[in-house]
């Protein structure tokens, strides 16, 4: 049995500003991480995957039926990679705190958060209620106006000052677009460097070194060469080839900005170091570019200044996604600097310069009250205080795991963003193409195992390693959680 401490009391977690007790050692998770891509992989033995696999047979065979339904309605079976798991997905019937239950009445830990916004925890009822009584009497959509609105604009600039202004949208990837759009707008420049490995949507530009740095357009099927034509990327934590890059795109008309994941691509699966950030800012302001902060996944979520008032560091343009509206839908929009951000002025037949964004849905009453009034709660309850905590606890309980059962993989983590490791696929790169070509679907099914070995044990993870906790996740729910972990680990 795997039991911890307990945490810090709640008033005391309330005080503290940001939910990240102490940035990790990125030297040391790197040379882990290494050590780890070193070694032949480590799955779970076949006998014991044997029985993981019957756990979806015999106990999850409403969810089988509908997945074999959905496979010939819906391309691949599944409309988005969240619900992707092997051997098939699970179909969800209801979500309250720290718990899912699929429609054959299984109970699982969720760990998964829906990608990360329900920072509150799933279905949150005071927010719920705040929603109910909306479209009660407005409904989701007007069409026009809204005061909520204006009150989502004030309370994000009270919390992230870089924000002096902000247009909301529909999804973190219209966010993107809109502010990649904005800067080639407002500086005359075409140029863009992302951070290799990082997700930022699947609009044509950005699917470009996806997952995997130094992949290129290697994902970019069906997309014109000329959509990515001047999209660059650079592997994290080398600015010294960010600062060539920029010199070099200075000959050939400038870099209209640099687009981070603040914490490292694919929510600090490849973590930076702490001043990373930082010294992208220096190296953008020397060049004349825009820095722009990805905060989908950290806005909020480790503090209620985002990553930019952790780091201290303060962007051009910051992207918002499903963190705005603690998991309402339409959620999505760019905050930043006032001169930048007027080039984004709406309305008919304008013929000053601006960078033209649309959306019918944007902005609409329902994602507005969801927004507004789930930033406050998380502020006012301390919510990523609490989940920092609780992803504290989660990281230090598998890390005693992998330790007592010898394992190589590794865990770390930024607050309540937790990445457990264990066939290191994710961290492979074109460095070595020989090596990821012969390994890559190994690790990848392994990785696969591993989520679905989770699943049958009860707690849903994203991809098998990432796990983000909530507000909801106790001491209780934690050490429930770690105690299943072990199970699986101890079948490798």
């Amino acid at each position: 049995m795997t039991t911890l401490a307990p945490a810090p009391d709640k008033t005391e977690a309330a005080t503290a500003a940001y939910g990240i007790s102490a940035w990790p050692d990125t030297d040391a998770i790197y040379a882990r991480l290494q050590a780890l891509l070193k070694q032949p992989p480590r799955p779970i033995r076949r006998e014991r995957m044997n029985e993981v696999l019957n756990y979806f047979e015999t106990k999850c065979r409403r969810s089988k039926a509908l997945a074999q339904r959905a496979a010939g309605v819906i391309p691949g079976g599944v409309q988005h990679n969240l619900a992707f798991n092997y051997p098939f997905s699970l179909a969800m019937e209801r979500a309250e705190g720290a718990h899912l239950w699929d429609i054959d009445g299984n109970r699982y830990i969720d760990f998964l958060q829906a990608g990360g916004p329900t920072l509150l925890g799933s279905n949150y009822a005071p927010l719920r209620q705040k929603v109910q009584a909306l479209i009660e009497h407005c409904g989701p959509v007007t069409g026009m106006a809204h005061e909520y609105e204006i009150k989502l604009a004030e309370l994000i600039r009270q919390h992230m000052p870089a924000c002096e202004m902000f247009r909301m949208l529909g999804s973190g990837t219209e966010g993107v677009m809109g502010a990649i759009r904005l800067a080639r707008a407002y500086t005359d420049k075409q140029w863009i460097i992302k951070i290799g490995g990082a997700y930022h949507g699947w609009s044509d530009q950005m699917v470009y070194g996806m997952r995997l740095p130094g992949t290129g357009r290697r994902e970019a099927i069906g997309i014109p060469g000329g959509s990515t034509a001047h999209t660059q990327e650079c592997f994290p934590n080398d600015l010294e080839a960010l600062r060539r890059k920029l010199w070099l795109n200075r000959l050939r008309g400038g870099t209209a900005a640099v687009i981070v994941e603040p914490l490292g691509p694919e929510s600090g699966t490849r973590p930076v170091h702490k001043d990373y950030n930082a010294g992208v800012r220096r190296l953008c302001d020397e060049f004349g570019a825009l820095l722009i902060f990805d905060e989908v996944v950290s806005g909020f979520r480790i503090g209620m200044g985002g990553a930019q008032g952790y780091f201290g560091v303060r962007p051009d343009l910051t992207v918002f996604g499903k963190c705005l509206t603690g998991g309402y839908l339409m959620a999505g929009g760019i905050g930043g600097r006032r001169e930048v951000m007027l080039l984004l002025a709406g309305g008919i037949g304008n013929t000053s310069k601006r960078a033209f964004v649309g959306g019918t849905l944007s902005a609409n009453p329902l994602s507005c009250v969801a927004g507004y009034h789930a930033i406050e709660a998380m502020a006012q309850t301390g919510a990523p205080l609490l989940a920092g905590r609780a992803g504290d606890r989660l990281c230090k309980g598998l890390n005693a795991i992998i330790e007592r059962l010898d394992l190589p993989y590794v865990a770390y983590n930024t607050g309540s963003v937790v990445h457990l490791q264990t066939s290191a696929v994710l961290l492979m790169s074109m460095r070595k193409p020989i090596k990821l070509m012969k390994e890559v679907n190994a690790r990848k099914h392994m990785m696969e195992e591993m989520g679905a070995a989770y699943m049958a044990h009860g707690i849903v993870t994203l991809a098998g390693s990432r796990l983000y906790t909530s507000m909801a996740d106790t001491d209780a729910v934690i050490d429930e959680a770690l105690n299943r972990f072990e199970s699986v680990l101890g079948m490798v």
